[in-house]
């Protein structure tokens, strides 16, 4: 559904008024001075249907009290040395700004390699960057530009994609589950860079799985995709894997080297320098840090939609394809994640 009338938008507000404090406080947390603009959202993902998306936005308020969402960023990932390894294994940053303000996102989807912590930390991490994209960086945004923006554009690199990402699809269908169902569309555009063949291959019977309003949203690039992502930003906003032709992610030694200011996917990087100041800051602010253990913040996970589940389950079957006749593919169902041995 491409437009959402006023009318529906007026419905869809009326249908909200019943809503219990707590849920209007959390929503507020949410919307962050802009309900209309986060109404409109959650109709959008819905297809302009009233009571799905009602349901869908009190099932997202019941989630984030029942996981303490609005409380995650004082929940800092420690020691340091044990967040760093979660930074180098799950390739995520912020590169800038396009020209209209939107912020820029980055995904190494290729080279994450998610095997330096158990799920509950990726998941945590990943959601505290949806709330300090949310919370902070948008609103920042809005303000600088003198305009709302409330939305951003990803772009995932796809260097090193291979067979071996097989192993991954549970994690990343927990999380694009979370993302769908708690923070939906709130991403524009999806630029894919830095191809190679087995993602052709995949892509082409994912794409006809997908809704149409999102298959509108990806775009695959030619190479980097230097050129015409210059048409939206600035090169400062440009990723480092996007800079030059063959500038990809590169290996995991490559993103090791590369100057912290540079690779946006670092530590060292000046937004996650942010985020995790910001973070520590908050968990200081409520005296949340005495005694800390190296401890994940637990969120249960949503039951993944029937479309991820089969959408998974054709990417596994098209990987199946290229693995040897000795299996070096995993099945998915024989995945393994290893859990947490929390310190009490």
């Amino acid at each position: 559904m491409g437009i959402i009338s006023e009318d529906i938008i007026k419905q869809f507000q009326n249908s909200i008024q019943s809503l219990d404090d707590q849920l209007q406080n959390t929503f507020e947390n949410l919307h962050q001075g802009y309900p209309v603009e986060a109404l409109v959202r959650f109709l959008k993902a819905r297809d302009g249907n009233i009571p799905k998306a009602h349901q869908m936005l009190v099932d997202c308020l019941e989630w984030r009290i029942q996981n303490e969402i609005d409380d995650i960023l004082s929940k800092p990932i420690v020691p340091v040395d044990f967040y760093r390894g979660v930074r180098d294994s799950q390739l995520i940053g912020m590169s800038g700004y396009t020209k209209e303000g939107r912020p820029v996102f980055t995904v190494g989807v290729g080279l994450s390699t998610y095997d330096k912590a158990s799920i509950h930390y990726y998941v945590q991490s990943h959601i505290q960057i949806n709330e300090y994209r949310d919370r902070i960086i948008c609103p920042a945004a809005t303000k600088k530009y003198g305009q709302h923006i409330g939305t951003c554009i990803k772009i995932l690199d796809m260097t090193g994609l291979t067979i071996s990402q097989l192993s991954q699809l549970k994690l990343l269908t927990v999380i694009s589950s979370i993302d769908d169902l708690n923070y939906p569309e709130m991403t524009d555009i999806y630029y894919i860079v830095n191809a190679p063949f087995i993602f052709s291959a995949c892509w082409k019977v994912v794409k006809p799985l997908l809704q149409e309003r999102t298959r509108k949203k990806v775009q695959v690039l030619s190479g980097c995709g230097k050129d015409e992502l210059l048409k939206i930003m600035d090169y400062d906003s440009l990723p480092h894997f996007c800079k030059s032709e063959g500038s990809g992610s590169g290996s995991a030694k490559h993103n090791r080297t590369r100057a912290g200011d540079d690779n946006c996917f670092s530590l060292d990087h000046g937004f996650h320098q942010e985020l995790y100041n910001y973070i520590n800051q908050q968990a200081e602010a409520v005296e949340s840090r005495v005694m800390v253990s190296q401890k994940s913040f637990h969120v249960a996970f949503p039951k993944p939609d029937p479309n991820d589940e089969k959408i998974a389950q054709t990417i596994e079957s098209e990987l199946q394809k290229y693995s040897d006749p000795n299996g070096v593919a995993n099945k998915l169902d024989d995945l393994a994640i290893k859990e947490d041995e929390e310190k009490k």
